[in-house]
C-alpha cells in the first residue's frame, strides 16, 4: 500500500518487497531463530529455574528486590519479553507471599530488567534488526547495552519501586506457570545454567574485545570467523543442545519437540522484521526517506536524541517497541549515513525510544495489568511511568556514555 501510495510502478513492486524481505531476514533469521530456541530449552530443561532460585537465595529477603532484577536480567537476554514475564511472575508471587510484600514493589525491578534487554540486548529481535539494518556491530551493541542497562535499572527498577511498597491488589488469586519443565528430576547446575544460557553474551563479548586489546592479526581473524553472530548463535544452540538437553538425559526428539514449538512461536516476530525490511526498501527506492531526512537536518536537534524522539512517537502511536524501532530505522537511514555518527549508539537509541510510555495500546499493558490485578491507575502509575523512565534514562545514559567513548 506505502509502494502504491508513493508512486512506484506496480510491476516494479514485488521485485522491491522481495529485496527488502531478502535482505533483512537473510542476515538476522538464523539468529532470532536459534535465539529463541535457547531461550525455549532453558525454560524446559529448568536452567531458568535454577539460575531464579540460586539468585535469591544469595539476596535473601533483605536484598530480594535487587535479587529479583538481576534474575530478570540474566534471564532476560535469551528469553523473549513474554515468554521470560509469564516465567517470572509466578516467582514474583512466591516470594511476595513468602516474605508479606507487595507483589508490584517486587515485580517492578525485575520487570524493567526484562524491558530493558528486550529493547537494548541482542540477540533479542529488535536489537539485531537495528543493528541489521543500521550496519552496527552486534558485539558493541551488546557491550555498550549492558553498560547502559546496568544504571537504567538500578534506577527505573530498583528506586523507583520503593514508593510501591504498599500498594495493593484487588484479589490474591494465583497464576500457574504455563512453561512446562521437563526433566523436574533432574536439574542442572547453577554454572552449567549460567554458562550455557549466557553464552551468546560471553561468545559476543570476547570475540568483540580481543581484537580491540590485540594488535595479533590471525586472532582477529579467527574472531571475525567466529564471532559472526549466526556462528556464535549456532554454536550457543549446539552446546545448549548438549548441556540443557542430552546430558540430562533428554531424548534428541523430546529437544527437537522444543524447538519446533519455539519457531512456531517466534514465527510472527520473523514477519514483522520481514515486513520493516520491505517498508525500508520501498522508502529507499522511492525516496521518502531522503526528503525526510533533509528536512529533519534543518532542525537544529542532536540525532541520536532525534531518533529516539520518533521511535517514541511510533511507540505510543502503534504500542509495539519492536514495530516502533524498526519503523524509525527504516526511515531514519539516511540520517546515520551523512554523518559521522556512532551506529551502534545510534541503534540503542532508537531502542530506548522504542520502550516509551507502554499504555492500552501495548500488550504487555495488559499483561501487567490482569497478571498482578490492579486497577487502571495503579498500572499507569507503576508500568507506564516505569517504562517510561527506562526509555528517557537509556537516552541519557548513551549521551554520556557518547561522551566518554567519542
Amino acid at each position: 500500500m506505502a509502494a502504491l501510495f508513493l508512486g512506484l510502478p506496480i510491476e516494479n513492486i514485488s521485485p522491491v518487497l522481495q529485496k527488502g524481505l531478502g535482505e533483512m531476514l537473510g542476515s538476522i533469521t538464523l539468529i532470532i531463530v536459534f535465539g529463541t530456541c535457547i531461550g525455549k530449552l532453558a525454560v524446559s530443561s529448568g536452567a531458568a529455574k535454577v539460575i531464579a532460585k540460586t539468585v535469591m537465595n544469595w539476596t535473601g529477603k533483605k536484598y530480594v528486590r535487587l535479587g529479583l532484577m538481576i534474575t530478570g536480567f540474566i534471564i532476560g537476554i535469551p528469553l523473549f519479553y513474554s515468554v521470560g514475564f509469564v516465567l517470572l511472575v509466578p516467582l514474583i508471587f512466591s516470594v511476595a507471599h513468602q516474605f508479606k510484600l507487595s507483589k508490584v514493589y517486587l515485580g517492578i525491578p525485575m520487570l524493567a530488567s526484562l524491558s530493558v534487554a528486550h529493547g537494548f540486548l541482542p540477540p533479542h529481535p529488535s536489537p539485531m534488526a537495528l543493528s541489521s539494518i543500521l550496519k552496527a556491530d552486534i558485539g558493541l551493541v551488546l557491550i555498550y547495552g549492558i553498560i547502559i542497562a546496568i544504571p537504567t535499572i538500578l534506577i527505573a527498577g530498583l528506586w523507583f519501586s520503593t514508593r510501591f511498597k504498599n500498594i495493593k491488589t484487588e484479589s490474591d488469586h494465583e497464576i500457574l506457570n504455563v512453561e512446562e519443565i521437563k526433566n523436574e528430576g533432574k536439574l542442572p547446575s547453577f554454572g552449567i545454567s549460567l554458562f550455557s544460557a549466557l553464552f551468546p553474551v560471553f561468545g559476543l563479548t570476547i570475540t568483540s574485545l580481543l581484537p580491540l586489546i590485540s594488535d595479533n592479526q590471525k586472532l582477529a581473524a579467527i574472531c571475525k570467523i567466529i564471532g559472526d553472530p549466526s556462528i556464535i548463535m549456532l554454536l550457543s544452540l549446539l552446546l545448549c543442545t548438549y548441556t540443557l538437553g542430552i546430558r540430562m538425559n533428554r531424548s534428541m526428539s523430546s529437544v527437537m519437540d522444543d524447538y519446533t514449538q519455539a519457531i512456531k512461536d517466534v514465527a510472527l516476530i520473523v514477519l514483522i522484521v520481514g515486513g520493516a525490511g520491505c517498508l525500508k526498501e520501498v522508502m529507499i527506492v522511492s525516496g521518502v526517506n531522503e526528503t525526510i531526512v533533509a528536512t529533519l537536518n534543518q532542525i537544529n536537534i542532536h540525532p541520536f536524541l532525534l531518533a529516539w524522539m520518533m521511535a517514541a512517537i511510533i511507540r505510543v502511536c502503534v504500542g509495539s517497541a519492536t514495530a516502533a524501532g524498526l519503523m524509525t530505522a527504516s526511515v531514519l537511514l539516511p540520517l546515520l549515513q551523512s554523518n559521522d555518527l556512532d551506529p551502534n549508539l545510534f541503534v540503542l537509541s532508537v531502542g530506548a525510544g522504542s520502550l516509551m510510555c507502554s499504555h492500552v495500546n501495548d500488550p504487555s499493558f495488559w499483561m501487567f495489568k490482569e497478571y498482578f490485578n490492579i486497577s487502571l491507575k495503579d498500572t499507569f502509575k507503576s508500568w507506564t511511568v516505569m517504562e517510561s523512565l527506562v526509555s528517557v534514562l537509556g537516552i541519557v545514559f548513551i549521551f554520556i556514555l557518547n561522551a566518554l567513548i567519542h
